[in-house]
């Protein structure tokens, strides 16, 4: 017990900084966008959804089916939100209890001793847990381990009370469960089936490979068969369950995800698959280069015989394969028993029992038991069990890295991604307890107490080694800026590009434009890159720059719905409507079958055509305006924010004069979101247009109320309070409004008019000007401030503001009237005039 303390421990210890990190990488869609975390959302859509909240059976899900992780992530926002606090503390938790579990588990291999002891240590302090630790989607790969061990357990108990205790099919019965369990926190936990069975076979009946075939031809042991034949079964059914509940389709990935799999060369497939198992051992052995990803070009693909990491493929597989053979080969009659040399016949194994590999080769193949008399009944109890052989463990702890490797080798499906150093959670156990056996065996081996030592201290050491590894690791998951900079030297393009995207974050505008420019250097066709890039220009009015790099991320992949958007708003506030059109009518028709985030997709082709649906309203087609608003609702997804789209509808329909739809619809956007400002004020307007006059007051007043520092607010209510003929009132909102917007055109200009429907001519010259000066080029701007100096007895002025105007638009009957009339009486009053 005190083993398992100590270890898990130092596993809670090693990550209490993780504490105080933020939300990382992947987290942000898993946990901060995913609609199946949240109290609204029916918590049964867990179990129809994947990982990052997409419909399972939808063609552009990563068909991660993960309920149990995923509802942990809904029980942490329940109780704390979006606090990472929380979030953390529960992995760290997870990661203590797996390590406790484990070196029980050990302790079943090794004995209760520092063997033991050590190979705790070194689970608990691997580096390469550090992202399944430290990042919090990697939560799923630590409770699929917590349930993993669980289940082994369960079946270690099953094998010790088989055939003489009825309870053994409840030991069973907790291996299937824990293993379901595992599976459902994460797809590579169904593997412990198959290392249950490595177990039975070769750790608890000492079965050889030559052995294995004539016990179950001869059916020498049907206690055994049953159980590997029920584990099957399980196993099968629970893995066809899970393919059915997918749709029976594999996932899709895009080229940057896995290229191997995408390559058209066979050679280049082969030769990179074969290689990548020996990069992932390499990091277990020497995690000295970590990365928050590897994909892309990470590792680049081995695309001739020639490639010197070749030699390391072929290393790789001539060592695993002299290791099974050592495991699986007849023993000899030396052996070791808990790190006890044994010969001669004679042992010291701490008071542990002990025979040798010749005993219990020669033996019946079946776990031993003692006759024992009670009260004249004869029963059968099982004897102390002995300590596993090395040659056992080393065939266990192999089962143990291998088998729950497998789904990541694109052996039988392409999986998505190149490398993920969180899928070496559970395959770090069989190396744990493959060094750990290795220096153990070494130590029994060497005759000289020094070279003991040696043994002894360097495994100590590689263990502190680990430990300060993950502790500088743990760092770098404090924030994404820091993840991301330690990314760049294994993932350039990638790390700069997300690196990009928390600089501009932190309002590091020209940092994060070098940042994405870095990330396109690398690899010049990432849309996502491109769009951000195309994002930060427009945010920065480089409309043109912005336009460009949106067309470059269509180029690069056509169903890009953000790009399209953002193109079309350009181009409708640059008033080429018609461009904007198409544009917008080209987005609404991409179909969202194969994206890997369809729920943005969707945000994206709702709000294309909500802009499209304004773009037909501002032209004064309204009955288009609503066909388009109709279909954006038709085509909007759970997670988007309709009050705009809703407040829209009340608009289209309020300029036809069908009030009561437009009130429906303006209740509508207030019910979505109750301090929804645009909608306050046009429901306002609706209210005063059908005679409900205080009622109306009380929605001006409240969008004041909700924001007061929005001069559109006060810009309203001082139109209502001239049509009121409250002027003195009306005047006072009319100020107010173009002191906080004196920016905003159209605020500005308005209150103008008010101060002048109010005769206050002489502050309403003022925000004429100003209004002028905002848009120099806009001809009714330019006749009404010609209106107010008219007014005003600023006649020269006048004359030429109205001149100015008719150069722009030279057919304006109305500010042709006034220069005549103007001319009139600088004519009286013997003032030069243009015409003359």
């Amino acid at each position: 017990m005190i083993a398992e303390l100590v270890s898990s421990a130092l596993g809670l210890a090693l990550y209490l900084n993780t504490l105080s990190a933020d939300f990382c990488y992947d987290d942000s869609r898993a946990i901060k966008t995913n609609q199946d975390l949240l109290p609204e959302t029916p918590w049964t859509h867990i179990f129809y959804n994947d990982f990052w909240g997409t419909l399972l059976t939808h063609s552009g899900s990563h068909k991660s089916y993960r309920p149990l992780c995923t509802l942990s992530f809904r029980l942490n926002h329940a109780i704390g939100g979006l606090n990472p606090w929380s979030y953390h503390l529960v992995n760290i938790l997870l990661h203590a209890a797996v390590t406790g579990l484990f070196t029980s588990f050990s302790k079943i291999l090794l004995g209760d001793g520092y063997w033991t002891f050590m190979a705790g240590l070194m689970f608990a302090s691997h580096p390469i847990h550090t992202e399944a630790v430290a990042g919090i989607v990697g939560r799923a790969d630590v409770g699929a381990s917590l349930f993993f061990l669980l289940s082994l357990l369960c079946y270690i108990k099953h094998c010790s009370t088989r055939g003489y205790s009825a309870r053994t099919w409840g030991w069973f019965l907790g291996t299937g469960l824990c293993a379901g369990c595992s599976m459902l926190w994460k797809e590579q936990g169904v593997t412990v089936l198959a290392v249950s069975a490595v177990y039975d076979v070769f750790v608890f009946h000492r079965l050889k490979m030559k052995q294995i075939l004539p016990t179950i031809y001869k059916g020498k042991n049907l206690p055994l068969f049953l159980s590997i034949s029920l584990l099957t079964l399980w196993g099968t059914s629970l893995l066809g369950a899970r393919l059915y509940w997918m749709g029976n389709k594999p996932p899709s990935f895009s080229n940057s995800d896995n290229p191997a799999a995408d390559s058209d060369s066979l050679l280049a497939r082969t030769l990179t698959f074969f290689y990548l198992p020996t990069k992932n051992l390499w990091l277990l052995l020497c995690p000295d280069t970590l990365s928050f990803d590897w994909s892309m070009d990470a590792v680049p693909l081995l695309k001739t015989i020639c490639d010197w990491r070749n030699l390391h493929t072929v290393a790789f597989y001539i060592g695993l394969l002299l290791l099974a053979y050592c495991g699986l080969k007849s023993p000899s009659v030396e052996r070791e028993c808990y790190g006890k040399f044994v010969t001669n016949g004679k042992q010291n194994a701490n008071g542990h029992s002990c025979h040798s590999d010749v005993e219990y080769r020669n033996s019946e193949i079946k776990p031993s038991f003692a006759s024992k008399v009670e009260n004249g009944i004869k029963n059968n109890v099982p004897q102390t069990t002995q300590l596993p052989s090395t040659e056992n463990i080393v065939i266990l702890s192999l089962s143990l890295l291998i088998i729950p490797f497998v789904p990541a080798t694109n052996l039988f499906f392409y999986v998505g991604f190149v490398i993920a150093e969180r899928v070496l959670y559970i395959p770090s156990m069989g190396f744990c307890l493959l060094v750990t056996v290795g220096a153990r065996a070494l130590y029994v081996k060497v005759q000289k107490r020094f070279l003991k030592s040696l043994i002894f201290y360097a495994t100590a050491t590689l263990i502190v080694f680990y430990g300060l590894k993950t502790a500088i690791r743990n760092g770098d998951w404090q924030n994404e800026e820091m993840l991301y900079r330690s990314g760049i030297k294994v993932n350039p393009a990638k790390a700069w590009g997300n690196l990009g995207n928390v600089l501009k974050s932190q309002s590091k505008i020209s940092e994060a434009e070098s940042a994405y420019r870095n990330a396109l250097y690398y690899r010049s066709n990432m849309a996502d890159m491109l769009y951000n890039l195309g994002l930060l220009l427009q945010e920065n009015s480089r409309f043109a720059e912005a336009l460009h790099y949106y067309k470059l991320a269509i180029g690069s992949r056509p169903t890009l719905a953000s790009a399209y958007l953002n193109t079309g708003i350009i181009l409708m506030n640059q008033g080429k409507t018609e461009e904007a059109r198409r544009t917008f009518l080209k987005c609404s028709e991409i179909p969202d079958e194969n994206l890997k985030d369809p729920h943005a997709h969707k945000s994206s082709v709702t709000s294309c055509l909500y802009n499209l649906g304004k773009l037909y309203h501002e032209q004064g087609h309204y009955e288009e305006a609503l066909t388009v608003y109709k279909e954006a609702i038709q085509k909007m997804p759970r997670q988007f924010a309709p009050q705009s789209l809703y407040n829209m509808m009340g608009e289209a329909y309020m300029r036809l004069s069908k009030l009561p739809e437009a009130e429906y619809w303006y209740m509508e956007s207030l019910r979505s979101k109750t301090d929804h400002i645009p909608a306050h004020l046009t429901y306002g307007k609706l209210l005063a247009l059908t005679g409900r006059k205080s009622e109306a007051e009380k929605f001006f007043l409240k969008a004041i109320e909700l924001d007061p520092t929005k001069g559109n607010c006060y810009m309203h209510y001082g139109q209502f309070l001239l049509e009121e003929a409250r002027l003195l009132e009306a005047a006072e909102m009319a100020k107010k409004a173009a002191e906080l917007d004196s920016t905003e055109f159209d605020v500005v200009f308005n209150a103008a008019h008010m101060l002048r429907q109010a005769s206050l001519n002489e502050a309403a010259e003022k925000y004429y000007d100003l209004a002028a000066r905002l848009r120099p080029n806009y001809p009714a701007a330019l006749m009404n401030l010609g209106a107010i100096l008219h007014l005003n007895g600023r006649l020269r002025q006048a004359e030429a503001n109205y001149l100015r105007a008719l150069q722009l638009k030279p057919d304006d009957v109305i500010t042709q009237s006034n220069l005549r009339k103007l001319w009139n009486i600088m004519e009286k009053q013997g003032l030069k005039t243009s015409k003359t």
